[in-house]
């Protein structure tokens, strides 16, 4: 039987909300003293008249997996489907409700950029200080300190305050102390998100390597699909705080596209209220995403959809406009989708653009049906938010600048009407 690294056996993790009604101790004390004199308590938002007390939130409930020594496992899920708690309960970071964690090692765990780092401290003395606070003795720190600043690529910086780094050295010399100090299971958060191409394909070499030649355990948390195809050999998929996949990574991934009714491909909008600016004389019926089974998108691919309306007039020139917004991005793109002459009854018209012009990340999409004045102006036909779709991370968006990723920049102009 092979050795075990991390058993969860039966864990669930329940936060009663609002049992802290301030952010702060000095907001608590504000609302307490309020309370007491029968005033108004100065940090209730706004329309609020109490905070809310006594509400349970299950955030992992009842979950159980065992990760064998030396395995690279992938934990994936939507936000807010556990993922960040179950590692914070892995790393005693906080405790269980229910249940048991065993480990076997000391662990060394990233669950937020530079966590343990000290602002005021050199880039040298955080080595020291974070190797200490993983149970690493000076000498064994002083062993590996050349082979981290090297790996680092702050070695000009090394003894300059850690406060004066950007985000992109602090996670570079975060990862460069976790990697290479002797814990026998690493949990890394989401610590590939910042940093640079070269500097991401490095660690992740670096993560197989410990993983295979030092028969290290590492869990690693990601919504880049292809980080955690090309890194971990196996995978979790976490949903509601429940775990409801444990296997091979490709079927991991294909659950967790799935999830959160990632499957709808067809969008009715027909019984959808309307603005009164709209006159409805050609309303839109309904949005359908073509040639695919769910309405997440690898990033590179071609994505066709057809729009369906229903003509009241005919002989009336419609143009079409769409608007792609990102739900968890920035990105905003405006789409102008030609025009078409339309007859009494249904209509149709399909589309396909290029998703390398959107960045990855869940959008929403609002179609316009509008003409012309005489004046130039445009008035509305119909208008209506139709689709949901997700542009997924893939081979080909490994590429993408950090700054494209973290700022939402989109372009789209290469969308077409498909000729009949």
């Amino acid at each position: 039987m092979e050795e075990l690294a991390v058993k969860v056996e039966h864990v669930s993790k329940e936060y009663r909300l609002g049992a802290i009604g301030g952010a702060t101790l000095k907001g608590e004390i504000q609302s307490r003293i309020a309370r007491l004199r029968k005033k108004e308590d100065p940090n209730l938002k706004i329309g609020e008249k109490a905070h809310k007390k006594n509400e349970r939130f299950l955030a992992i409930d009842d979950m159980s997996f065992e990760i064998k020594k030396g395995e690279t496992i992938g934990v994936i899920g939507r936000n807010g489907a556990g993922k960040s708690t179950i590692l914070k309960l892995i790393c005693r970071v906080t405790m269980p409700t229910k249940g048991n964690i065993y480990l076997n090692g000391r662990i060394t765990s990233m669950l937020e950029v530079g966590t343990g780092f000290h602002p005021e401290l050199t880039g040298r003395e955080n080595v020291y200080l974070n190797g200490a606070i993983l149970g690493m003795s000076k000498a064994e720190i002083d062993k590996k300190f050349d082979e981290i600043v090297e790996f680092s690529e702050v070695g000009q910086f090394i003894d300059t305050p850690i406060k004066r780094y950007s985000s992109g050295m602090k996670v570079k010399l975060a990862f460069a102390v976790a990697s290479h100090l002797d814990s026998e299971i690493m949990i890394m958060d989401e610590v590939l998100a910042v940093g640079d191409v070269n500097f991401q394909n490095k660690c992740i070499d670096r993560m197989k390597k410990v993983a295979s030649e030092e028969g290290r355990t590492i869990l690693y948390v990601s919504h880049n699909m292809a980080t955690v195809k090309k890194l971990c050999d196996r995978c979790v998929v976490l949903s509601h705080g429940k775990l409801v996949f444990d296997g091979d990574t490709d079927e991991a991934i294909a659950v967790y596209m799935k999830d959160d009714h990632s499957d709808q491909t067809y969008f009715d909008v027909s019984a959808f209220e309307r603005q009164p600016k709209c006159n409805k004389r050609h309303m839109i019926q309904s949005v359908e995403i073509l040639e695919s089974e769910t309405n997440h998108i690898n990033y590179g691919d071609l994505f066709k959809f057809r729009m369906k309306w229903l003509g009241k007039t005919e002989n009336e020139i419609v143009k079409m406009k769409m608007v792609a917004v990102g739900t968890n991005t920035e990105a905003v793109g405006v789409i102008y989708g030609g025009s078409l002459d339309c007859k009494i009854g249904e209509n149709y018209v399909d589309y396909v653009f290029d998703t390398k012009y959107l960045i990855p990340g869940h959008y929403t999409m609002q179609f316009n049906l509008y003409f012309d004045d005489e004046n130039g102006n445009a008035e509305y036909f119909d208008q209506c938010v139709a689709m949901r779709f997700n542009i997924e991370h893939s081979e080909n968006s490994i590429h993408l600048k950090h700054w494209f990723k973290n700022w939402g920049y989109a372009v789209l102009p290469c969308i077409e009407q498909i000729k009949d």
